[in-house]
């Protein structure tokens, strides 16, 4: 029976891979944003920052307080590929989000588990760099390689899970294969996966099962209870598999973005510390919108992590914030072994 080893919760946006000067890049986006997600209702800048004017959330995006953010979260990823090169696992499942780099609008299926041998990477062409929106090319190199590369997978262990879930009522889609760049902003893996491969594992990509949530696009986006059931049927499943490997489990995503809320990242890092399904598995969906979405992508990884013995603490959490009404990324890094 394979063995889980090694678990981790990690976001991967932009700010991330950016320097704080780019961070304000994003600025213009917001301003004209008028359904700024934040607490279950929506709002446009002026009212977001007039609603929150008491955070003092100005001086908390000022460029000092960028900066020294910035340099916590890259400590904290050091600390998070320390750690995971030194257990060293075989292979990972990595549960991550897709932004339209895989499903265009034709199908966006709600889960899917990649069965294929391998993935690859590759930077955006001229065209694809010019679709995207202001700060978003320039975080590249934190999640595509500077040529293309390829991955490999485990393909006959994805087979098994794809086949377990199945059986376990979940009707997930399935693939073999990523489209090439034509009609996509980006080329090859999301961007979820990517930063795994290049900052946590430092492009010593080891084979894995990639899992592709849709947390972003409405209207069949799994719910937080749903996406806990999955990794605890994922969970099963590699207790029921033959080999011996010894497996890392990934969440790759979040934390409250694009409008951070401090509170709710901190309730959410509470339920994992105290291994909370039931409140995990309750966030109102409302709560669960826009980036703040991809912490679906930590539930599921949670569903399967919370059946383990792995102990573990929060490496790193930093409220990125770019605005005075709070836009911004917030980053969490947690790891189990």
């Amino acid at each position: 029976m394979a063995e889980i080893v090694l678990g981790m919760w990690t976001s991967h946006g932009p700010t991330l891979s950016t320097t704080p000067e780019q961070w304000v890049l994003r600025l213009p986006a917001d301003h004209a944003n008028r359904n700024h997600p934040f607490r279950g209702k929506t709002y446009d800048f002026e009212t977001l920052a007039a609603l929150r004017a008491d955070e003092r959330l100005g001086e908390q995006s000022s460029l000092e307080e960028r900066t020294r953010r910035s340099e916590g979260c890259q400590a904290a990823i050091a600390r998070m590929a320390d750690r995971f090169a030194e257990v060293s696992p075989d292979i990972a499942i990595i549960f991550g989000n897709d932004q339209r780099e895989l499903f265009l609008e034709d199908v966006t299926p709600s889960m899917t588990v990649f069965l294929g041998d391998h993935t690859w990477d590759q930077p955006a062409t001229p065209e694809q760099a010019r679709r995207m929106p202001p700060g978003i090319h320039e975080a590249e190199p934190g999640h595509s390689p500077p040529e293309r590369r390829e991955y490999k997978t485990c393909p006959e262990l994805a087979m098994h899970i794809a086949r377990s879930v199945v059986a376990e009522r979940f009707d997930i889609a399935v693939s073999k294969r990523l489209p090439e760049p034509p009609g996509h902003w980006s080329s090859g893996i999301p961007h979820a996966f990517g930063f795994i491969y290049r900052q946590i594992m430092r492009d010593k990509v080891i084979p894995h099962v990639p899992i592709i949530l849709n947390t972003f696009f409405p209207p069949n986006q799994p719910t937080a209870r749903r996406c806990f059931e999955l990794g605890q049927a994922v969970g099963r499943a590699l207790r029921a598999w033959d080999g011996a490997e010894r497996v890392a489990v990934f969440g790759s995503g979040g934390m409250s973005h694009f409008v951070i809320d401090e509170a709710f990242d901190a309730m959410f890092l509470k339920a994992l510390a105290e291994r909370d399904g039931e409140t995990l598995m309750a966030i109102d969906e409302k709560l669960l919108q826009s980036g703040t979405s991809e912490l679906k992508t930590w539930i599921a990884a949670a569903g399967m992590l919370f059946e383990t013995k792995l102990q573990g603490d929060v490496v790193g959490y930093e409220a990125c914030y770019r605005s005075e009404a709070g836009t911004g990324t917030a980053n969490g890094f947690v790891a189990w072994s």
